[in-house]
C-alpha cells in the first residue's frame, strides 16, 4: 500500500521511496532533501524553534537534511503558494495598459 507522501517543496509523489526515509533521500523531481524539519510531523511554524518535540535539538536550517532522531514524515508537508493576489495584480495591470488579460 502506498504511503501517500509528497515532497515538501514541489508536491511530487514519493510513493516509490521506502520508509523510513533516510538522511540521504531526495525528491525524484526537484532533488530537495527529504529528511528535513519541513517534512516532519513535529514541524510547526507557530511554536518555538518551529518544532513541537520539546527535547529535540534545534536545527537552524529547516530545509536541509539533519540527523534528528524524532523525524517522522508528514503527509501534508507540501503547501502550494497562493499566487491569486499576484495574478489579480497582473490582470489589472494588463487591463490598465492594454495588454491581454
Amino acid at each position: 500500500m502506498a504511503h501517500e507522501l509528497v515532497c515538501w517543496k514541489c508536491g511530487a509523489d514519493l510513493a516509490a521511496l521506502t520508509l523510513p526515509l533516510s538522511r540521504r533521500d531526495e525528491c525524484p523531481r526537484c532533488r530537495a532533501e527529504l529528511h528535513v524539519c519541513r517534512m516532519c510531523t513535529d514541524y510547526d511554524e507557530h511554536v518555538a524553534k518551529k518544532c513541537r518535540e520539546p527535547i529535540a535539538e534545534e536545527v537552524s536550517d529547516k530545509t536541509r537534511a539533519n540527523f534528528c532522531d524524532y523525524f517522522a514524515p508528514r503527509r501534508s508537508a507540501f503547501v502550494a503558494r497562493d499566487t491569486s493576489a499576484a495574478e489579480q495584480a497582473r490582470d489589472q495591470l494588463a487591463k490598465l495598459f492594454g495588454g491581454k488579460s
